[in-house]
């Protein structure tokens, strides 16, 4: 019998956030969303996951659908982002704590490991490379820098805000009609919706804002990271180059790849029987399931 999804608001780090999760259990599943989504990119991972065992949850992240929404731009550094993270998962509870992140939430995921701020059992990131490889292949060459312009873009007042969301949204939903067509409309109605309400747009674009340096240095680690991680990576993402994939091992003891042949950014959508699979081969190898 699949899990149903259930949708109610957790208070955390001072924020209200707007929750979907399935399952009950001690092992917490926390499945963090990417630009320009919402917590329902999730819907297909959610009762698959509890089916595991786990009790597993995706907020709207910070500034996000039906989450808070707090303004100005240092409100959505990674030092917020990351201590949201904490306070989920400590709201949560749960023995183990296995963290899941796509795209910015990858980002807040590596970011959370990386700085010590909660005691992961498992960490499962979707398109997103550990930040030093990022930081590392930027400064190569021209290749992922011509991927990344969007980043430069967003460093720009109101005029990002108001292309994606004039003509109340469109431009945002035929993003995701060009990158995919396995995106449902109905997803997609979801996320237009979320941009176009009031401050919803900056505050989705203030975490390229707030973090622009942070992305082009990296972590700067030494030690690696010893949290056992499994990276899977759709090898059809317009914006993230598959040269990310290579080199992340260097960094993390315990790592794990799995790329996706044509398969696009919005990897857990496009492809969310695979990505689920995935993920359960990798939890029982490492006796989380």
């Amino acid at each position: 019998m699949t899990a149903a999804i259930r949708t109610t608001t957790l208070a955390a780090n001072g924020l209200s956030f707007a929750i979907d999760e399935a399952g009950e259990g001690d092992t917490m599943a926390l499945l963090l969303h990417g630009f320009p989504e919402a917590r329902q990119s999730w819907a297909r991972q959610l009762p698959f996951l509890a089916g595991l065992g786990w009790h597993a949850v995706a907020p709207d992240l910070r500034g996000y659908g039906g989450s808070s929404r707090p303004t100005g731009k240092a409100a959505y550094h990674l030092d917020h982002l990351t201590d949201d993270v904490a306070a989920l998962f400590a709201a949560l509870g749960g023995r183990r704590r296995i963290l899941i992140g796509h795209d910015w939430g990858g980002v807040i995921a590596w970011q959370t490991a990386l700085r010590g701020k909660v005691a992961l059992d498992g960490l499962v990131i979707l398109n997103a490379p550990h930040p030093d490889v990022f930081a590392r292949v930027l400064a190569d060459g021209w290749a992922q820098k011509r991927k990344s312009w969007y980043v430069a873009f967003f460093q720009l007042p109101w005029l990002p805000e108001w292309l994606m969301t004039r003509e109340l949204g469109k431009p945002l939903a035929q993003m995701f009609r060009q990158h995919s067509d396995k995106i449902t409309d109905a997803q997609i109605e979801i996320y237009r919706r979320n941009a176009i309400a009031p401050g919803a747009a900056t505050a989705m674009i203030n975490y390229y804002r707030a973090n622009f340096p942070v992305l082009e240095r990296g972590a700067g680690t030494h030690a690696k990271l010893a949290v056992p991680t499994l990276m899977i990576w759709g090898e059809d993402d317009l914006a993230l180059g598959i040269a990310l994939t290579r080199g992340n091992e260097q960094y993390v003891a315990d790592f794990t790849l799995r790329t996706l042949p044509g398969v696009s950014h919005w990897v857990q959508q496009d492809a969310p029987d695979r990505v689920n699979e995935l993920i359960a081969e990798w939890a029982r190898a490492k006796r989380l399931a």
